[in-house]
């Protein structure tokens, strides 16, 4: 299906961004998989040889460029999974300026700059996907993750507007935006559940079960459901899907 073609997918070593790696391998493409640090499972996949891992740290200027340099001067897909989410219990007033920026750095500006460094190889081929992996937060605002949830908000903003540039060169560009998925972020030691937990005295399973109780399905997205998306959009059956943002979310947004 994606015989021949080069990803790069950025947070690419656990959880949602693994996912991603493993489903466009498994399609056929070779991957550039850039994180601050490896895995076993993506250890496993460069000993394979389809795979090559680039560390970088995200959040710098000039990471994009190392990961452009690794796929060899061709870039036919590319997945802006990068980002994180920090919980604020203690409101509005007690996010600082460097809280702020941080996370719009990691969370917008990381998928601008990457974005940035890969568009001149699509424009030359005239081709290429990309996928930004947003957030329901991006469409739902929520003042525990104020800060994230405006970063996302822009993030959705501009790749919306970058489809209607590109769309000229035969580059598409879309968002996929999950709810809780399981994924450290909400289930490990020092996510979501855990913090809230901690702060409220509540058990962190009850944490868990509320994060999806308004949900129609009553559970969280898995990974590989995510990477199904980005997989279909990366793909050639979705070629006139531009501009697009695919909520998985298992109804937990409940207005059209």
């Amino acid at each position: 299906m994606l015989e021949g073609r080069t990803a790069v997918v950025t947070g690419a070593s656990k959880g949602i961004g693994l996912a991603i790696v493993q489903a466009l391998v498994e399609a056929g493409a070779h991957v550039v998989a850039g994180a601050r640090s490896s895995s076993a499972a993506i250890d496993e996949l460069v000993a394979a040889g389809s795979v090559t891992f680039v560390p970088v740290d995200l959040s710098q200027v000039d990471a994009p460029a190392a990961l452009v340099a690794a796929a060899g001067g061709r870039v036919d897909i590319l997945v802006n999974n990068v980002g994180a989410a920090t919980t604020r219990l203690e409101g509005f007033l007690s996010v600082t300026d460097d809280q702020w920026l941080q996370s719009i750095n990691l969370n917008l500006m990381a998928t601008v700059r990457t974005t940035r460094a890969v568009l001149p190889l699509m424009i030359g081929a005239r081709s290429g996907a990309i996928v930004n992996i947003a957030s329901v937060n991006s469409t739902l605002p929520d003042p525990a993750v104020i800060d994230y949830s405006a970063a996302k908000g822009a993030q959705l903003n501009f790749a919306k507007s970058l489809s209607k540039e590109v769309g000229q060169y035969g580059i598409r560009v879309n968002s996929v935006s999950p709810g809780p998925v399981e994924t450290d972020l909400w289930l490990g030691v020092g996510g979501v559940a855990a913090t809230i937990s901690a702060a409220s005295g509540q058990d962190a399973a009850a944490v868990v079960s509320s994060a999806v109780a308004d949900s129609a399905t009553r559970r969280f997205t898995h990974p590989a459901e995510v990477a199904d998306v980005v997989l279909f959009l990366a793909d050639g059956r979705a070629a006139n899907i531009t501009g697009a943002n695919i909520t998985i979310d298992g109804g937990l947004i409940s207005t059209l």
